[in-house]
């Protein structure tokens, strides 16, 4: 007898387990719990953390994170305002801000990563077709940067930017989220993650911004002989300057030293009898010296000044 009751209480003892065990569960801070009963929710999703309490064996527990999300979209190939063909791939974050709601529509995370999957591809799809390629790559418009003596801006050429890829993103965002509103969960970020042309085109862009990269490298060539010539010909007319104000100077100067040299001799000229006749000889000697050699022969006649100093010669 006193066996049997010692079974009894241990039976009952494991049962009373069980159903502790079945009807404890416990929330973490990064969870939150949609109880339901034969299928449907029951009460309020609970969202704080701690010890909770269920029927066993007749209600289930549902986790679902309350942390952020991640969602990385498949590349697709868009074509946009202007006809480009591109492919585009994208990443956002997401988080399911109203559990009961969740569950009741998507029921769980995979479901959800299914939906958001067709609602940001078709808006992404559907704002890139709305936007010229430009738009897409660039979020706002550049300074342009002064080329120098030309005055030509090397960023003239650059489509200018009114919306940009930053605000395309936010209204992709806000868009999706005006669709997601029923289903318990937000997106709370979306980003272009790379945009790259579709390989049939690829190398023509790349031919088109090379021969940018050459114009505007022949720009520059161009203006740098521009100001080389500019210098060749600001240092040849100095140079001239120098040239002219030196001779100038030369001249003053050997016309100074003849006026003087002059001077000197008319002095020395009429300073007396002896040296008027030694200034003769010596200008005599120095005429003989300047036009005659070797091969010379002169005819000269015996009036002529220069005879006088030649009688004597043989």
């Amino acid at each position: 007898m006193r066996k049997r009751k010692i079974i009894i209480q241990l039976v009952l003892l494991a049962i009373a387990l069980v159903l502790v065990w079945e009807s404890a569960y416990i929330v973490n801070e990064t969870e939150q719990v949609v109880v339901t009963q034969f299928g449907r929710p029951i009460g309020e999703a609970i969202t704080t953390p701690g010890l909770k309490f269920k029927v066993p064996f007749i209600q289930i527990t549902n986790f679902f994170e309350k942390r952020f999300l991640e969602w990385r979209g498949d590349p697709n190939q868009i074509p946009t305002k202007d006809k480009k063909y591109i492919f585009v791939e994208t990443y956002a974050r997401w988080q399911i801000t109203d559990p009961l709601k969740f569950y009741m529509r998507l029921k769980n995370e995979r479901g959800a990563v299914s939906r958001i999957d067709d609602i940001l591809d078709g808006e992404t799809r559907d704002f890139i077709a709305n936007y010229n390629l430009e738009e897409l790559v660039r979020t706002g418009n550049r300074t342009p940067i002064p080329s120098g003596a030309t005055g030509e801006a090397i960023g003239d050429s650059l489509v200018n930017i009114e919306v940009g890829r930053e605000k395309i993103q936010r209204s992709i965002c806000e868009s999706a989220n005006r669709q997601t509103q029923d289903l318990g969960i937000v997106i709370l970020d979306l980003r272009v993650k790379r945009i790259n042309y579709v390989p049939e085109v690829r190398e023509q862009v790349f031919q088109r911004m090379k021969s940018e990269r050459f114009r505007i490298a022949e720009m520059f060539r161009s203006e740098g002989q521009g100001e080389a010539a500019r210098i060749n010909g600001e240092k040849e007319r100095d140079l001239q300057i120098i040239r002219s104000e030196a001779f100038r100077q030369a001249e003053e100067i050997m016309g100074k030293a003849d006026a003087e040299a002059a001077s000197i001799y008319a002095r020395a000229y009429n300073k007396t009898p002896q040296s008027k006749e030694l200034y003769a000889f010596i200008k005599s000697m120095e005429t003989f010296e300047k036009s005659l050699n070797e091969d010379t022969q002169v005819i000269l006649s015996t009036k002529n000044d220069l005879f006088k100093y030649l009688k004597g010669v043989n």
